[in-house]
C-alpha cells in the first residue's frame, strides 16, 4: 500500500540510492551502490556555477568487494558530482575498510574508519544500503561452500521475521529455532 495521498505540495528534492549485487567469477562479491541529489530547481554553487534542475548536485559511487566471510577485499569511492570542489579529494581513505569484517559493530567501525571530517558523510552513509544488498545478494546463494556445511545463515536475528524463535526460522531452519513450540508446523 503507497503513502496516503498529502496536501497539495511542490517537490523539491530527490535523493536516490541504487544499490546493485554481483558474485564474481573468482567467488567475491561486488555490490556497486550509487547516490544521487537532485534539486527540481536551478541555483548558484560557488565550485560550478548554476546547477540546473534535474543536474545532481551529489553524485557518487562505491564499490565493496567481500568474500563469502564478509571480509572486505577492496572498497572503491567515487565522486562524480558534489557542491565542493574539495569532496572528492577523500576518496581514498575508503581504502580503510579493506581487511574489515562485516559483523556486529561494522556500522559503528565504518564511522570511525571513514566518517566526520576524516571521510565523507555522504559515501559513508552509502555504506548502510551496500551492507544490506551484499546479504541479499548472498542470500540462498551457496557457491563455494560444501553442502555440508551447517553454519547458521547470517540473517537469523537480523530482524523481526528472522528471529530464532519466530515462525521463518522453525519453518525454514528449524536446526536453529530457540522458541518453545516446534510443533507448529
Amino acid at each position: 500500500m503507497p503513502l496516503p495521498t498529502n496536501q497539495p505540495r511542490k517537490e523539491l528534492h530527490t535523493r536516490q540510492i541504487t544499490c546493485r549485487g554481483f558474485q564474481r567469477d573468482d567467488e567475491l562479491w561486488d555490490i556497486d551502490a550509487h547516490i544521487t541529489d537532485i534539486k527540481t530547481y536551478a541555483f548558484e554553487n560557488i565550485h560550478r556555477g548554476t546547477i540546473k534542475p534535474g543536474e545532481p548536485l551529489h553524485e557518487m559511487w562505491i564499490r565493496l568487494t567481500v568474500d563469502e566471510q564478509l571480509i572486505v577485499h577492496d572498497c572503491i569511492a567515487i565522486t562524480e558530482n558534489a557542491p565542493y570542489a574539495c569532496c572528492g579529494d577523500i576518496t581514498l581513505i575508503f581504502k580503510k575498510l579493506i581487511g574489515e569484517k562485516i559483523a556486529p559493530g561494522w556500522t559503528q567501525r565504518v564511522k570511525k574508519l571513514v566518517g566526520g571530517i576524516q571521510g565523507c558523510t555522504h559515501l559513508a552513509d552509502l555504506i548502510g544500503p551496500a551492507t544490506t544488498t551484499i546479504f541479499q545478494s548472498m542470500a540462498g546463494i551457496t557457491k563455494g561452500k560444501a553442502t555440508s556445511d551447517k553454519s547458521k545463515p547470517f540473517y537469523i536475528d537480523g530482524c523481526h521475521s528472522w528471529q530464532s524463535n519466530g515462525e521463518q526460522v522453525l519453518q525454514f531452519h528449524p536446526e536453529y529455532y530457540t522458541g518453545d513450540n516446534k510443533e507448529s508446523f
